[in-house]
Parts: structure tokens; C-alpha cells; sequence
């Protein structure tokens, strides 16, 4: 009999992010390797604060064991608050968690600071994490940035599962242009701001092709504005995906230097075009993939160190074209047949 498998997810409208990606790609893999798969979805709303028990009460209230009359035979969860559901074979796959209650915890990231009403929150919502989380029969994470977390406030054990990113069948190598490409949501942590003033410490020829959306971009146009740097910055916003695979196609190199990223798929996307990825020594989740020197470089979160970066490949690209060679070897074994074999395994 096929076994049947949901997989939960929690999505801002009008908000698709890599989340939503990473769960239609699942939806798509499970049913190509012949489960019954269906993506399971409720809306999620952050503000106001106290709102965050109520989404994850929502969660716990529904039972996916079975569906009109035909029992569910796994279900597969991945970020705040799906984990919450209740199914005897809750498999969770945790692509993150609140990480505002988290590491980003009374930083310029979080809504969350030192007083006694968040802290008390804040204790609660872990402690929730801590019972519910803990009921997974399997707990896998989508990076080991992503596992030490876990394992350092939760006290919890999850096993990396990385998978390939949304466009990797698609991606292909092409010419080494004059622009640099930032791909992603234009937010706080993305830390595009960085990029845009280090090009004020590159050479003029080299220009700026920021892809995404996001409340900060009129902040972004700001400092391009007041870098010097207007004229070479194009904010390009959301593109088509043909649009987006031609512009890792024909780029120098793609930056991507976020706070503490989770994962960062703009890595391996950008080694599956054969580019060379800048990233810096704090993003987190891309430093599992870019070694400095070998598959790209790191350096400190600087305008002006991730401008020397971009520089030196700039100049030099013959070490351009052998970083992103680097890069798509070791991307390229990264596959959604590995992840459905560990998440499905005895199921």
C-alpha cells in the first residue's frame, strides 16, 4: 500500500521564502519517489508577541493521525510552530526555530530584550520547544549550524540533512561578468547593507545586482545613495527564475554574507553555476560549504575587508573560475534522494 506523508508548514501570506521552497521541493521529491505527499499549511503571525502561543497552540490543536477515514502514516514537520502538531510518527526536520527567543535574543534582530515580560515569554516558548520537539520519533536539521543550536539550548540531538536548493537542476555556468550578485530577502540579517558599501572600496567597473525583495529596500537605495555608489547598484527585485539562473550565470561571483544564517541556499546555488561565493567569518550556515581559499573566501564583516574580497577575484580570475569549479564539486553530490532516504527510513 503507498504510504501516505504531510508535511507541515507555517507561511507568512504573500511571503515565500526558502522555507517554502524547501517544502514543495519535499512535496515534489516524496511524490516522485511514490509516497502520497501533501504539503499541510497554516498561516503564521509573529506580532504581537503573545501572539506566538496562540500559533503554537493552533499547531497543537490539530491532529493529523488521519484524514477522511485514511490514517496518515508519517507526518513531517519543519519550522515554528509546525513541530507542535500532534502525529505518532512526527518526523521533524528543522529548518529553524524562533531564533528571536534564541541566539538573536536582545540584539538589534530580535523584538525580544531583558525585561520581565520577555524573558518570561521567552522561557516559556523553550520550554515548549524543549516537550514538544522531544517528541519527534526522528529529528533531523537542515544544517549543523542549525543542530548546534539545538543542541545548545535544548539540549536536544539532531542529525544535518542538507539538501540541494530550489533551482539546483537548473543552474548552468556561463561568461564571468563585471557584476557581483546578492540573492535574498532585503532584511536586517541579510546584511545586504554591507555589500552595497563595500563596493565603495572596489573598482568602479565592478557593479552590483541585488535580486529580492523586503522592507528595507528604500534603506538600501538610501545607502547606495549616500556610498556613491548608486549608479552601480541595480535593484533588480523579484526576477523569474530563468531571469535569476542567467544572472548566476554571467556573474563575478555571488556575496552573501548574513548574520548566523541557518543554511543559506544562495551557496550551493551559486556553486552549482560554478561561481565562487564571499562570504564573511560570522554568516553561520555558509561557512559549511565555503572554505576560504577553496571554494570561495571568507572575511570579516567589514565594508571594506568583504570589498578587498571582491576585488581580489576581480582581479584575478583565473582563482574565480577555480573557486566555483571547487564549489560545484562539492555541491553536486547534495541530493533529494539522500534527504527522503533519512527522513523516510523505517517509513
Amino acid at each position: 500500500m503507498t504510504k501516505t506523508v504531510l508535511v507541515c508548514e507555517a507561511q507568512v501570506p504573500f511571503v515565500h521564502g526558502g522555507a517554502e521552497l524547501h517544502v514543495q521541493g519535499l512535496v515534489a521529491e516524496l511524490t516522485r519517489r511514490g509516497y502520497r505527499a501533501e504539503k499541510v499549511s497554516v498561516p503564521f503571525k509573529w506580532y504581537p508577541k503573545d501572539e506566538l502561543l496562540a500559533q503554537a497552540a493552533a499547531w497543537r490543536l490539530i491532529d493529523l493521525s488521519e484524514s477522511n477515514g485514511e490514517r496518515i502514516d508519517t507526518v513531517i514537520a519543519t519550522k515554528f510552530p509546525t513541530y507542535f502538531v500532534r502525529h505518532p510518527r512526527k518526523v521533524t526536520w528543522l529548518f529553524h526555530q524562533y531564533r528571536a527567543i534564541y541566539d538573536l535574543f536582545d540584539t538589534p534582530y530580535s523584538e525580544f530584550a531583558h525585561t520581565e515580560p520577555d524573558v518570561r515569554l521567552r522561557d516559556t516558548l523553550i520550554a515548549l520547544d524543549n516537550e514538544v520537539l522531544g517528541e519527534s520519533t526522528r529529528l533531523f536539521s537542515n544544517a549543523r549550524n542549525t543542530a548546534a543550536r539545538l543542541a545548545r539550548y535544548n539540549g536536544l540531538t539532531a542529525e544535518p540533512l542538507y539538501h540541494p536548493p530550489p533551482l539546483g537542476g537548473r543552474m548552468t555556468a556561463g561568461p564571468f561578468g563585471d557584476y557581483v550578485l546578492s540573492v535574498g530577502r532585503l532584511e536586517g540579517n541579510k546584511r545586504v547593507d554591507l555589500i552595497v558599501r563595500a563596493l565603495a572600496h572596489v573598482d568602479r567597473r565592478v557593479r552590483l545586482v541585488v535580486v529580492g525583495g523586503g522592507p528595507l529596500r528604500a534603506l538600501l537605495e538610501e545607502t547606495a545613495s549616500q556610498s556613491g555608489v548608486a549608479d552601480r547598484v541595480t535593484f533588480a527585485g523579484f526576477v523569474t527564475e530563468p531571469q535569476l539562473i542567467d544572472l548566476y550565470a554571467g556573474a563575478l561571483a555571488v556575496v552573501f554574507p548574513p548574520f548566523d544564517e541557518d543554511y543559506g541556499y544562495v551557496t550551493l546555488e551559486a556553486f552549482l553555476a560554478r561561481k565562487a561565493v564571499v562570504t564573511t567569518n560570522d554568516a553561520g550556515g555558509p561557512l559549511e560549504f565555503v572554505e576560504d581559499g577553496v571554494t570561495g573566501l571568507v572575511c570579516d564583516p567589514t565594508p571594506d575587508a568583504l570589498g578587498a574580497a571582491i576585488s581580489r577575484l576581480a582581479g584575478d580570475p583565473r582563482s574565480a573560475r577555480s573557486l566555483g569549479d571547487a564549489g560545484y564539486e562539492r555541491a553536486r553530490v547534495i541530493t533529494w534522494d539522500g534527504v527522503v532516504d533519512r527522513l523516510m527510513a523505517d517509513g
